[in-house]
């Protein structure tokens, strides 16, 4: 498991309240029982904890899972000017 997908299941657990080893790749937010207005928070939480935004095309609530999320993070990582 790589440090970011570490780090979003933290995240998604401690909003959720759920352990971690109930959280998979492969699951959506929505079978975590996490409520829309929840995810936004979760997203919220993710965003400021690794200091990017996501785009809302990165983001589905409904039927993206979690291992896209943390794909999305991934990405705008990548994408981040390092620090000089």
């Amino acid at each position: 498991m790589s440090n970011v997908q570490q780090e979003v299941f933290e995240i998604i657990s401690k909003q959720a309240k759920i352990g971690m080893e109930t959280i998979k790749p492969e699951s959506t937010l929505k079978d975590l029982g996490v409520a829309s207005l929840d995810a936004i928070e979760v997203i919220f939480d993710i965003e400021e904890h690794f200091n990017i935004n996501l785009p809302n095309e990165e983001v589905d609530f409904e039927n993206g899972t979690v291992g896209h999320l943390t794909g999305a993070v991934e990405r705008q990582l990548a994408q981040k000017p390092a620090n000089g």
